[in-house]
């Protein structure tokens, strides 16, 4: 019997003796294991017949071989896994030692500047003004804003405050010129994205981020210097001027534009003077400064729409890692002029926490996707195509920001209105804008577009979770959207009756997330809409024709402090191409209190989640209230649609229309996601509308009682009206109330009544009692419908209806009742479906 050994190329017989593959065998033997690493015996017997120089091998010893070959190679695949994690966790204790040397120096500081404090309050006794005292105190951030002397425009000039900038950075980066607090939510670790930290006390916001990446330092500081790529605010850097210094490194005098945030605040430019250096250990440094009139640097005159804020010394400092990759350092700080937008939006621009998440973890996380997509480049995050689904998204943003800011310069003009207005509707007719548009989405509508309109609005949301609020419009499209009007986005609009809000003639039956691509820590997600059903007009309705939605969709961490929150589409055609123009349309959650917490990672979507009682309902609430007061965010929402010239005025008006429509229903989502409905002790304050839900259920149990005989809820768990809610809602079987309108339409069901209509209590208003019945149904209700108002009640047989998704329900038998108030009249009409389950 003969086996092998783990040893290249060496057999070993039973009576000990070893037989050496010849070289000429382990070459033929290497050569099959690469074709076939593992082959079946058939296979290893023709490989014999095949290869004569392997005829004097035994079947079984080849086996053999390739077992030993497998293995080796998964020891050197681990092998090599495990030197790169350490090589990872080393560079890591050593980034963490060097924070801890940091921190202890800042302790230092701290603890010097508290035993001044204690020795002067006791020496002095009174608490007198000494300037002696504030040079102390301000001694570690004295140098982040020094008063420089007037310097000229000349290379000796540039240099000197190249010099200061550098000095000053490494201070920040490395030093105690900022004291730096951690990140909320952020826990540094080997797999986490970096080391977060935010100012605490310093003029301006700042931010500081470090962390290890894969990238060799020189392609790092290339990346980031390319700020548009990966700075979605950013609208344009243009480099005026470029000196290259003695010490081998480079001054730039850049012109940087970032787009406003939102229609409630200017745009923000900044004149910059960077500075590229290599130091002595080989760290690359990028460091960059605005340049003001007190330095007596080239002057940049300010630009219209743009307010000119300021950068303090910032940048990157990359040190190359041992075994390859770099540490990289990140600092940005800035003065964004908080004085220019109104006082409600100041937090946003007054937040190191924003400035945090919106830069400097992005420069980050972009360093760490790119790198992740050289190292693997079949990976699933980006899929196959990682440069152009990045260009992708980076379009939507892009195209986003463009038709929020409406600039003049790309071709943007205001439309006139009679007085004040809560939408903002803008056109641009330049060729840049409509080139290529009007053969992509050529799919029967009129082939010719002759400008493109945006209607955009900004509105204030309170209470509401940003990253909650943006699930919800993300997984139901369909209780804000109406397909009608979203189709004309994609090509020339036919104003017609099918157009208007609220017709729903063409409307599609429900949506299908398609994912495309994801970043390595999901924080954006790039996806393909399919509408199924969609139609334009009746006609195409009856057809049943589809349509398909490029989305992007970031900031759904509800744990993420500070962070915004983004939905933005556009309609595609089936080409897809990479080219293919975009008309994005979305909205924007930018949170304003972010120096609280975040909420707890287990609230989910479910808008009934906030009827829970008791303990659960407790903890539900606290996660909103334990850091006091409300939160309050602003959303911008922005539509975009192409259009005839003739039919401007008409297109105008139904996109102020739709906007308004999508406000309203976006208001009435945040109400039922809000926790204030929630009171202190675990009740439920719903709002929905007179009378409030304890009021209803006591309502229609009353009425149960009265009509039936029985009652509707078990005995026990007291009497109260909270108590009583808790029941119904929890009831098993389906309970669901509609209004005494002409149109019978819901206002109010339990869980279960939820679950079988498969909707919202945010949506349950939009679903008509007459639309869950099928044909048999409809007939069995018109002919009971006069007996409940009459006697009060009325048993239905059991048959089928259907959910708002279109699903089939089935149902053993149903109830129904009229429910009355407390003056004995008719509040609504209540419906129990028992034993219900879908087909």
């Amino acid at each position: 019997m003969m086996s092998m050994s783990c040893k290249d190329g060496k057999g070993v017989m039973d009576n000990g003796k070893y037989v050496r593959y010849t070289p000429e065998q382990v070459e033929a033997l290497e050569r099959l294991y690469h074709e076939c690493p593992k082959p079946s015996s058939i296979r290893r017997q023709q490989l014999i017949r095949e290869c004569p120089i392997l005829s004097n091998i035994e079947p079984k010893q080849i086996k053999v071989w390739f077992q030993n070959r497998r293995c080796r190679e998964k020891q050197r695949k681990e092998a090599s896994r495990l030197q790169a994690v350490n090589r990872k966790l080393t560079a890591m204790n050593k980034l963490l030692m060097e924070e801890n040397d940091r921190l202890q120096k800042q302790v230092s500081h701290l603890v010097y500047d508290n035993g001044y404090f204690r020795q002067h309050t006791q020496t002095s006794g009174l608490p007198t003004k000494d300037t002696s005292c504030e040079s102390v105190v301000t001694s570690g951030q004295h140098h982040m804003t020094p008063q420089h002397p007037p310097r000229d425009a000349s290379p000796a000039g540039l240099l000197s405050i190249a010099e200061e900038t550098l000095t000053e950075f490494l201070s920040k980066a490395t030093g105690t010129a900022v004291e730096w607090v951690q990140m909320p939510g952020m826990k540094p670790g080997p797999d986490s994205i970096g080391i977060v930290a935010i100012s605490h006390g310093c003029p301006g916001v700042a931010a500081r981020a470090c962390g290890l990446v894969g990238l060799e330092p020189t392609r790092v500081a290339e990346i980031l210097k390319d700020r548009p790529s990966w700075f979605r605010d950013c609208r344009a850097v243009d480099v005026l001027n470029v000196l290259p210094t003695a010490n081998g490194g480079t001054i730039e005098l850049l012109y940087m534009q970032l787009y406003a945030p939102t229609t409630l605040a200017p745009a923000r430019d900044f004149w910059l003077l960077r500075y590229t250096s290599v130091m002595e250990d080989g760290s690359l440094v990028v460091c960059e400064r605005s340049l003001t009139n007190t330095q007596n640097g080239p002057s940049m005159p300010p630009v219209q729409n743009f307010v000119r804020a300021e950068m303090l010394p910032s940048g990157y400092l990359i040190r190359p890692c041992d075994g390859g990759g770099s540490i990289i350092h990140i600092v940005d700080h800035m003065n964004l002029e908080a004085w220019s937008v109104p006082e409600v939006l100041r937090p946003l621009y007054e937040s190191s926490t924003v400035l945090a998440q919106k830069t400097t973890m992005t420069a980050l996380r972009q360093l760490r996707q790119i790198a992740q997509e050289a190292s693997q480049s079949s990976a699933a995050n980006w899929g196959q195509r990682p440069v152009a689904l990045r260009a992708l998204s980076q379009r939507l943003s892009r195209g986003f920001n463009e038709a929020l800011n409406g600039f003049t310069d790309e071709g943007w003009s205001l439309m006139g209105t009679e007085g004040m207005d809560d939408v903002t509707i803008l056109v641009n007719s330049s060729p840049d804008k409509l080139m290529g548009l009007n053969l992509s989405f050529n799919n029967g509508f009129t082939p010719v577009s002759n400008g493109v309109l945006c209607a955009k609005a900004s509105m204030l949301l309170q209470n509401v979770p940003p990253a909650i609020l943006l699930r919800f419009l993300r997984e139901h499209r369909s209780e804000w959207a109406d397909t009608n009007i979203d189709a004309y986005s994609a090509a020339a609009v036919k104003v017609g009756p099918c157009s208007l809000p609220g017709s729903r003639v063409g409307n599609y039956g429900g949506q299908v997330i398609l994912p495309l691509a994801h970043t390595i820590e999901h924080e954006e997600l790039l996806e393909v809409i399919k509408l199924e059903g969609a139609g334009h007009c009746p006609e195409e309705a009856i057809m049943g024709r589809d349509m398909f939605l490029l989305q992007l969709c970031s900031g759904m961490d509800e744990n993420a402090v500070g962070i915004c929150a983004e939905l933005i589409f556009a309609p595609i055609d089936a080409s897809f191409a990479d080219d293919a123009p975009l008309l994005p349309s979305g909205f924007r959650i930018i949170p304003l209190d972010t120096g609280k917490e975040a909420s707890s990672p287990n609230r989910t979507l479910d808008l009934a989640s906030a009827l829970e009682i008791g303990s659960a309902g407790n903890k539900a609430c606290s996660n909103y209230t334990a850091t006091g007061g409300s939160t309050r965010s602003v959303m911008t929402i922005a539509f975009e649609f192409a259009f005839e010239s003739h039919m401007q005025e008409n297109v105008a008006s139904m996109a102020r229309q739709y906007v308004r429509s999508i406000i309203s229903s976006v208001q009435r989502v945040a109400l039922a996601l809000s926790p204030s409905r929630l009171d202190g002790n675990g009740g439920v304050r719903p709002q929905l509308g007179p009378p409030e839900a304890q009021t209803l259920a006591r309502w229609i149990c009353q009425s149960y009682r009265c009509y039936l005989g029985v009652e509707l809820l078990k005995a026990g768990g007291g009497v109260g009206s909270e108590s009583i809610l808790k029941s119904l809602w929890h009831h098993p079987d389906a309970v669901m109330c509609c209004s005494l309108k002409a149109t019978p339409v819901f206002t109010f069901a339990n869980q279960a009544g939820l679950d079988m209509l498969e909707t919202t209590l945010a949506a349950l208003q939009d679903i008509t009692l007459e639309k869950i019945f099928d044909d048999h149904g409809k007939r069995n209700l018109s002919s009971e419908f006069p007996q409940i108002m009459q006697q009060g009640f009325a048993c239905l047989q059991g048959g089928i209806c259907l959910s708002s998704m279109g699903r089939p329900v089935s149902y053993e038998r149903a109830v129904a009742w009229k429910v009355l108030n407390e003056d004995e009249n008719a509040q609504c009409i209540c419906f129990m479906f028992m034993n219900w389950s879908f087909v």
